[in-house]
Parts: C-alpha cells; structure tokens; sequence
C-alpha cells in the first residue's frame, strides 16, 4: 500500500516554499510529485524584519504567519491534486515552519530557545489533513540544538555499503551530515552557506540571489577579508553547534567588512562563496572517519547550482568526489523538504527523529506535535 507523507520547507534563504508529496512504501523513498511557490517581497521582507528587534512584533509575526499557512496551503493543494498522487490517502503534512530566531545551547546564552512561524491547526484547517509541526522543540527541551535535523534522513537516502560518504546541505546556512563506511553519523552548522552571498548580491545587483554564481565568478577572493571572517568564534568552535541568521546576517557582514572598504563588490562575493566552501571543507577534514577516507560529497540545497561554491569544494577537497544530489536522482531541492515528510512519518509511527550525537540532545527523542485531520 501506498505511505504518503507531504514535506513542506521554508529555509533560512527566505525564498519561499518548497513541498514534495514522498511514497516511502518501498524500500527507498520515491518523491511523486514537487511544487514550489516563491515569496511575495513584502512577505520576504516581513520574515527578514522579524530576525530583529523591532515594534509590535508580536502582530506582524501573527500576520506573516497566516499568510505563511496560506502559501503552504496553495503548495499542498498543488500536491494533493497532482496526478501522480492517483487518489492515494496522505497520511499526513510535516510542515516545519519559518524559522525566525534560534538561540541554542551555546556559550553565554542564558535562555535557549527556537521560533519557527506557522500554524498547524489553521494548515490542518486549509488541507483537511493531519499536520506535524514542531520539530525543533523537543530536541531543544532534552538540552539539545534543536538542529540540524536532516541528517538521520541523509542517512536514510544516502548511506551506502562501504563507501565513506558524506552530504552538505547549503541552504542559507550550510550544514554536513558524514555517513562513514564504518562507525556513527555525525552532522553539524557549518556557518553561512546563500545568507551572505544572497544579502551582497541584493546589496549590489538588485537580484535576491547570484545566479550559477556567475557575478561571483568575475571576483576574485580576497586572502586577508577570508582569514578575517574565518576568525569568527561560532566558525572556530568544534563539536556540536547550529546556528542561523540570528549570527549571520547583513549588519554582521557590514562589521566584518570594515577595513576592507575599498574592495570591489564583486571580490567580496567571490570571498563570501569561498568562505562558505571553507567552512565546509574545515570541518570534513576535521571529521573522523575511521579506517575509511571520505570518498564522496553529495552537495544539495540552492548552493547546489552555484558553480564557484561546487568549484571551490572541488578544490579543496583533492581526492574527493563532489557530485549534486541531482546525480543521484534526488534533484537538490527535494531533499530538506522530504526530510521533513520522513520525520512527520517517525512520528506518526512512534520513532525517533533526532540524532542525539548530533544535536547534543539527552538522547533520542520523538519530535514533532500532531494536528489530527
């Protein structure tokens, strides 16, 4: 019998929402169908404002959040009408909602906490189906980071039989998840992965983002801008760690950037993809992996099509293969949102969703709040 859960993303890059219908009744999950509504600017810029103090926050939060639940509604129906569906029963939506701030677990932070935007209740409503939402939450309460999340549904799409893997998720924050041929999944934040690059280009072009990284491409990196944002803490510290735009974010980048003033704009995007690769190849390099090297890199999200960020991992890891998820047969931006369809479907069966290894979480947990039909 068909299992179908829908997945619904909508990420740190703030673009806008991306939701798959997944069958996971064989033995590798298969997506039927995907749809993808973007952002209207005002809503974009409302997400963006609530990443900061700001006034009344509590009443633009509630209304950037209905119309958030509409949108996911839109892409829902979109999913449940598809023709690939074939009038099979969805069990339910796992809709992770927007994430606004994040403050985990972390030297100097008083009160841990995550806010992610959404109302299930209203999105049950609006689709007629069952909704886990809250995913977050209970990872957060058992001491965890609350994140990153996806790495037990790499494992579960991409681990393979004796050969040392591992998948790098670049979203507006880039996160690893290793998947070595021998001993435990391990998966942390890395730091920035589309924010930066994303908020210069807007900056400096006018477009939201760098296309194939092509304006980036005409730059040339700067060593001394590099080994300075490098320096910052949250990229030092090892071991378990997440982060969001509550760190890395346009006024940050302003600060950094101080001194290097007379620097064209286009060597410092160049600069901001080659930190995102750093960043990454640091801390795969400062992975364990047992008896067996790393062999691969599957690389997904948006980053994913930045040809100067692939580029630069290419370079930076010799000896490496780095492929897209594409080339697996998972196109890069089905991944996060079928995460989020996997852990509605732990849930719904009564099993853990978190990595406890990876969050730093007491142990295992089952996440996520259920919203019957």
């Amino acid at each position: 019998m068909p299992d179908l859960f829908i997945g619904l993303m909508s990420g740190t890059s703030m673009d806008g929402v991306d939701g798959v219908l997944v069958d996971f009744s064989s033995t590798a999950p298969q997506v039927r169908s995907a749809h993808f509504l973007p952002y209207p600017q005002a809503l974009r810029q409302a997400f963006l404002d609530l990443n900061r103090a700001g006034d009344n926050e509590l009443h633009r939060a509630a209304v950037a959040t209905h119309e958030l639940v509409h949108l996911y509604a839109d892409v829902c129906h979109a999913l449940i009408n598809h023709p690939a569906r074939q009038g099979d029963p969805i069990r339910a939506i796992g809709a992770h909602g927007q994430t606004v701030r994040h403050q985990p677990p972390a030297p100097g932070t008083a009160l841990p906490y995550t806010w992610q935007l959404n109302q299930p209740a209203l999105l049950a409503e609006l689709t007629g189906l069952a909704v886990v939402a809250d995913f977050r939450s209970r990872d957060l309460a058992a001491g965890g980071q609350g994140a990153p999340l996806v790495p037990p549904f790499h494992a579960a799409l991409f681990a393979q039989t004796g050969v040392s893997r591992a998948v790098v998720n670049i979203g507006g924050i880039s996160n690893i998840t290793t998947l070595p041929a021998q001993g435990a999944i391990r998966g942390l934040d890395t730091g920035p992965g589309n924010v930066l690059l994303d908020g210069w280009c807007q900056q400096h072009t006018g477009q939201t983002f760098d296309a194939h990284g092509a304006w980036g491409l005409s730059g040339t990196p700067h060593p001394e801008l590099l080994a300075h944002l490098m320096q910052d803490a949250f990229i030092q510290q090892t071991g378990v760690k997440s982060t969001g735009r509550d760190r890395f974010h346009m006024a940050w980048l302003q600060q950094q950037l101080q001194g290097f003033d007379q620097l064209p704009p286009q060597d410092v995007q160049a600069t901001l993809a080659l930190l995102t690769a750093r960043t990454i190849s640091q801390a795969l390099i400062g992975q364990s992996w047992g008896s067996e090297p790393l062999s691969e890199l599957v690389v997904c999200g948006g980053g994913s099509k930045n040809l100067q960020i692939m580029q630069m991992l290419t370079e930076a890891l010799p000896g490496i293969k780095v492929k897209t998820s594409d080339q697996l047969g998972w196109p890069s931006q089905w991944v996060e949102p079928a995460a989020f369809a996997w852990l509605a479907r732990q849930h719904v069966l009564g099993l853990t969703g978190n990595l406890a290894e990876v969050t730093g979480a007491q142990g295992p947990r089952i996440l996520g709040a259920y919203y019957p039909a």
